[in-house]
């Protein structure tokens, strides 16, 4: 039986959960004992790979780029890995991902006219208020330290995709007009399990207004492949069998 798993697509928006309060930036600029949080290091044993060269498609249907933001990565992948917390760190990449989606709380944290301690105390009210997990929020720690931050989107992108190599899960994206209910979500991800013979599958939706009605998958390596139920391809195809190239308008 395939595993669904939901999270949002990069196309499509999603507020934090209500459980996450995130204060506003402006309201928590002031400074943090710095030498703390370098202490907290200590317990994330991190150690960054060799480069990696990309290999043949994965479950994920994407394979990981010769890049620092893989090699952060495949690090945090292995700490995960190792402490039996794969499913656990996606999550906290996933609502890290949220909130550096807003373009100007990133811009924040690469600025570099901005002090590490107040970016460190931001992390920190962050990790709270959304009960990341120790190592994760040490692994922020340390990409402010390391003034590695600007890369922390790609990270989480390169994250995912070793999460799904190692679990051997197949990522769905699933379009449609309006959110689709989680019954037909779960018909969709055994389909796509049928189709790949993946172990699991992790769906992502997003809402495509244009598609009229109906809904469309893409799957496969970088979604290569394409499930297209949408009545905007049946109203395509039915414009395709019309010619009006004779016809004349008044």
């Amino acid at each position: 039986m395939a595993t669904l798993r939901l999270s949002p697509a990069a196309i499509q928006t999603f507020a934090v959960s209500p459980t996450t309060q995130i204060r506003p930036i402006c309201s928590s600029l002031r400074p943090s004992p710095f030498p703390l949080y370098r202490r907290r290091f200590s317990s994330l044993k991190i150690s960054i790979p060799r480069r990696r060269h990309a290999g043949g498609g994965s479950a994920a249907g994407a394979t990981m780029t010769d890049s620092p933001a893989s090699r952060y990565a495949s690090a945090l992948a292995e700490v995960a890995k190792s402490n039996n917390t794969l499913d656990a760190t996606m999550a906290d990449l996933e609502i890290i991902e949220t909130v550096f989606s807003d373009s100007s709380v990133l811009s924040f944290f690469i600025n570099p006219t901005f002090s590490d301690e107040k970016k460190l105390d931001i992390i920190k009210e962050i990790a709270t208020s959304s009960e990341l997990q120790p190592y994760t929020a040490n692994f922020l720690y340390i990409l402010i330290d390391m003034k590695r931050f600007d890369f922390i989107n790609e990270i989480v992108k390169e994250f995912g995709v070793c999460y799904n190599e190692i679990t051997g899960t197949e990522v769905a994206v699933v379009s449609s007009v309006v959110q689709l209910e989680s019954q037909h979500l779960a018909q969709i991800a055994k389909t796509v399990q049928r189709l790949t013979g993946a172990k699991n599958v992790r769906i992502k939706t997003a809402i495509d207004p244009s598609l009229v009605a109906g809904f469309t998958i893409r799957y496969g390596n970088s979604g290569s492949k394409l499930i297209d139920m949408s009545v905007k391809k049946q109203l395509d195809e039915i414009a395709a069998e019309l010619d009006f190239s004779t016809i004349a308008i008044a």
